[in-house]
């Protein structure tokens, strides 16, 4: 779950940078100091927006190899020349 929403935060971020600080800024309790860093920067957060979605990216992944039960796990076939 938090790799949809670190995928899906860091996309806003990406496109419409101005727009995504104005929403944090007043409709979420306690995250204008965060915030702050990227008032008026948007090239700012467009970095870290994209440094937000390789993490969701390489944490999805991870989580999908570690929660895959043994007996789901794709086995490799070898097929034998005769």
């Amino acid at each position: 779950m938090a790799a949809t929403f670190m995928i899906g935060d860091g996309l806003l971020g990406v496109l419409q940078p101005q727009r995504h600080v104005e929403l944090w800024e007043k409709d979420a309790m306690g995250a204008e100091r965060m915030v702050a860093p990227f008032r008026g920067r948007p090239g700012r957060r467009r970095l870290y927006g994209f440094i937000q979605i390789a993490a969701g990216l390489a944490l999805a992944a991870r989580q999908r190899k570690h929660d895959q039960p043994a007996t789901e796990r794709p086995t490799r076939s070898r097929s034998t020349s005769t």
